[in-house]
């Protein structure tokens, strides 16, 4: 019934708790994915054994168990789980409509019930693999604040109004968002190029730069970038423009 969680693509979700249901779980699960969140107050989340499973054999974990899944639950369901998948890969239904409507009526459904039940059975997976694998652990970490660097770069770029969008057209609001992608994708091209060509630079130089360290540089840096008055782009200078500017010389430190 469970996909191999070893077989399947890692999805680093950059939301915290707040981003999570046990829904989404399984969600993720059923069209192919591994949902990978980090989870607030970890050791008091509650853990979902299967029916099969000896829990004596665990009496470390006895306390963190509510209950056990609900197993007929999830079959007698399986073939509509797996309908609102194709669905969802097929792009007949968004996966957000999808949610908002399981969420929508104040009584669950037998769908939304079989969705949360097998989501309880990932969820509890997800725990245990977290605390087991510690290398797991700090690449989903890593992934997940590289995702909060660039929602810092966006509140950066977006100056006015306090970082609201404050547009009464759904057009307008369209294109101050795209224009707000547009930018923040060239901050992001521009300090990839750049930090290239520092790296280049001091390898050239002698100086030794190891791959495990740049995966910790992320092209999401802003403190020198001037976000306030009028600027001009002049395209044709820009066009016939060679390489990159000279890179400065770091200042000497202040001690």
């Amino acid at each position: 019934m469970c996909n191999n969680a070893t077989e399947l693509p890692i999805v680093e979700h950059t939301t915290d708790t707040h981003g999570y249901t046990e829904s989404i779980f399984a969600l993720f699960d059923v069209v192919g994915f591994r949902f990978t969140p980090r989870l607030r107050d970890l050791g008091r989340q509650r853990l979902y054994p299967s029916g099969g499973l000896d829990m004596h054999r665990y009496p470390h974990l006895q306390p963190y168990v509510r209950q056990r899944i609900r197993r007929p639950r999830i079959l007698d369901w399986w073939e509509e789980c797996l309908r609102v998948a194709g669905s969802i890969r097929l792009g007949w239904v968004t996966a957000s409509l999808f949610v908002q409507k399981l969420h929508a009526s104040p009584r669950k459904s037998a769908l939304a019930r079989a969705l949360q039940e097998y989501g309880r059975l990932l969820k509890t997976l997800h725990i245990l693999r977290w605390y087991a694998q510690p290398a797991d652990r700090r690449r989903i970490t890593r992934q997940l604040n590289k995702g909060e660097a660039l929602h810092d770069l966006r509140a950066f770029l977006m100056v006015a109004n306090q970082g609201h969008f404050r547009r009464k057209r759904p057009e307008d609001l369209t294109h101050q968002a795209l224009c707000l992608n547009l930018v923040t994708n060239a901050v992001i091209v521009w300090n990839t190029v750049s930090m290239a060509a520092v790296v280049e630079q001091l390898r050239q130089e002698g100086v030794v730069v190891h791959e495990s360290d740049l995966a910790h540089v992320w092209p999401t840096r802003y403190a020198h970038i001037n976000v306030y008055g009028k600027y001009h782009f002049n395209v044709e200078e820009g066009w016939g423009r060679q390489g990159l500017r000279p890179l400065r010389q770091p200042g000497p430190t202040t001690p």
